[in-house]
């Protein structure tokens, strides 16, 4: 690696704030932790939108934006933090529409069934659907991929398509982490499966939501001003770089523990050791999102 692919370590968003009109900012792990909102990090994006710039949320939560707005509200998210959320969640209620003479199966907990509100769907088991939607674990505190094995294999047996709904492999929930959806595509994938990411890391989600913060802003935005921020190597920050945009890390998140984000400062050589190791490397890296140390 270059000296010129060195990711700065930032103290906040404030020092590069200036190079970008549009921000797509990652909720879980960024905004919140599952339990409780970050306020810096509401602060910084409200910052950033005083100054004259948009925040488009991007999302890997398998629910409608606006399902994903109103539980910000619970977490205390102020609404002036951002412009427009956009999820994966989204992307699957259009892959539905488009399938919408088809018999679906869903996996996944009642919580995501909003995807499907408004939607003549009908669900079937999986000897009678044409695709399946996966939002996520049935119980995603117990249960491990193990435990959807016999599904899968009678949906590759069936070479049924599985729509995605979000494509992360875990989330911090407080301290601990849980598995999502991605996890059980990924395990499908494996045994041959296809399936169809409605969210980051691909392409399509960065693709809506620049065009809404284009739209927001009343001209197109182009990409060198663009900012995605998030937490996962393999989804924001792949994404990010897949797209051709900027991508800020936030160490305190995932990979809090592999770049030693709860033991104190970070330290400039162990994060540039990991980021080495890395199939991708963000621009810059900060502890944790804020608008100035």
């Amino acid at each position: 690696m270059t000296a010129s692919h060195r990711p700065a370590l930032v103290d906040g968003l404030q020092p590069i704030a200036g190079r970008y009109d549009l921000i797509l900012c990652d909720v879980w792990g960024v905004l919140h932790n599952g339990v409780k909102a970050y306020a810096p990090a509401s602060e910084a994006l409200v910052r950033f939108r005083e100054g004259g710039g948009r925040v488009v949320l991007v999302s890997n939560a398998p629910r409608p934006g606006s399902a994903v707005g109103t539980q910000l509200d619970g977490f205390g998210v102020p609404r002036r933090a951002y412009d427009a959320i956009v999820t994966s969640g989204d992307l699957t209620r259009l892959a539905i529409e488009a399938r919408i003479d088809q018999v679906v199966h869903h996996i996944g907990p009642p919580r995501d069934m909003p995807i499907y509100h408004g939607l003549e769907v009908r669900f079937g088991p999986i000897e009678e659907a044409d695709y399946v939607v996966c939002s996520g674990f049935d119980n995603d505190e117990r249960e491990t991929v193990e435990d959807y094995r016999e599904r899968l294999e009678a949906m590759r047996a069936r070479d049924l398509p599985m729509v995605c709904a979000n494509p992360d492999l875990v989330v911090e929930r407080g301290r601990a982490i849980i598995p999502c959806a991605g996890t059980i595509a990924l395990a499908y994938e494996e045994m041959g499966g296809r399936v169809f990411y409605a969210g980051k890391p691909h392409a399509p989600i960065y693709e809506r939501a620049v065009a809404v913060g284009s739209e927001l802003r009343g001209e197109p935005v182009r990409k060198e001003r663009v900012l995605a921020i998030g937490d996962a190597i393999r989804t924001d920050i792949a994404g990010a770089a897949g797209f051709g945009i900027d991508s800020l890390l936030v160490a305190r998140g995932i990979h809090a523990e592999e770049l030693g984000a709860h033991r104190g400062p970070l330290i400039s050589q162990h994060v540039q050791d990991w980021v080495d190791l890395q199939p991708v490397k963000p621009k810059a890296i900060t502890d944790a999102l804020s608008w100035a140390a």
